[in-house]
């Protein structure tokens, strides 16, 4: 593979961000990490939820020190409806309220359609809707007046069967469609909803199932697979004021891979 060089070149050009408020689930690690990054070279003030990872948590921080915006870490298990409140709570009590919020966490768990292990499937599932199900009406409150953005990180596994994906994919299937219905409702309140959707990441030494890897970079028409660096630019467009006018899409950054059968 030959993959881009994802610390290079760090800060966007002028996207209008500079003193937004951010919030990433995920972030500690991996595309979350690469968002949260180019949220804050974008200028925004950033948030970066983790669950556990508190060394991974100060990592990214530390990392992040230096760009345009700013960066704090915030331990906090979205799945749990009192837990993400608390976290709302406390973004709006630093801060008065929020501009972006990014969905990007998710787990892995091998999994499958027949004979399942129904716990895991349920926590990928509650994982995936909770934050917007149940902070859906706090996330419009504290956006209010702002131009807010919510933005979801999908999966091409949500259209297409990956072996062993079982628990991911379901879930972002049903995501995508709630991001189809959270933005009609909100729409009318100048929040846009939207997610972005990618197949499996050129993440260097860390990509798992390498040999596949390195052949779905030969068939991705662009040349290689995508990177973190390439879906987290897309995300930081999506929040801009330029992409207001977007709501409800699903916009896949692959490179081209999707497109061939």
């Amino acid at each position: 593979m030959s993959a881009r060089d994802d610390t290079a070149g760090t800060e966007p050009a002028m996207l209008g961000l500079d003193g937004r408020v951010a919030l990433v689930t995920g972030a500690a690690r991996g595309l979350g990490r690469a968002i949260a990054q180019q949220l804050c070279a974008a200028g925004c003030d950033v948030y970066v939820n983790y669950h556990r990872d508190d060394d991974s948590a100060r990592q990214t921080v530390e990392e992040l020190a230096g760009l345009k915006g700013t960066a704090v870490a915030v331990r906090a298990d979205v799945r749990d409806g009192a837990a993400f409140h608390a976290l709302l709570d406390r973004v709006a009590e630093e801060r008065g309220g929020l501009d972006v919020f990014v969905h990007n966490a998710a787990t892995f768990r091998y999994n499958t359609a027949v004979g399942p292990d129904p716990e895991s499937f349920r926590a990928e599932l509650d994982l995936a809707l909770n934050p917007l199900l149940s902070g859906g009406p706090r996330l419009a409150e504290l956006m209010a007046g702002r131009p807010g953005r919510i933005i979801v990180v999908s999966s091409n596994g949500a259209h297409s069967v990956i072996p062993g994906y079982v628990n991911v994919g379901v879930a972002k299937a049903a995501v995508e469609n709630l991001v189809r219905y959270l933005a009609v409702e909100l729409a009318g309140r100048g929040i846009a909803v939207n997610a972005v959707a990618t197949a499996l990441l050129d993440k260097g030494e860390l990509t798992p199932n390498r040999s596949i890897a390195e052949f779905l970079g030969r068939r991705t028409p662009a040349g290689r697979l995508s990177t973190p660096r390439d879906v987290a630019d897309f995300v930081t467009l999506l929040a801009t004021d330029q992409a207001a006018w977007l709501h409800g899409q699903v916009i896949t950054v692959d490179g081209g891979l999707g497109l061939l059968a």
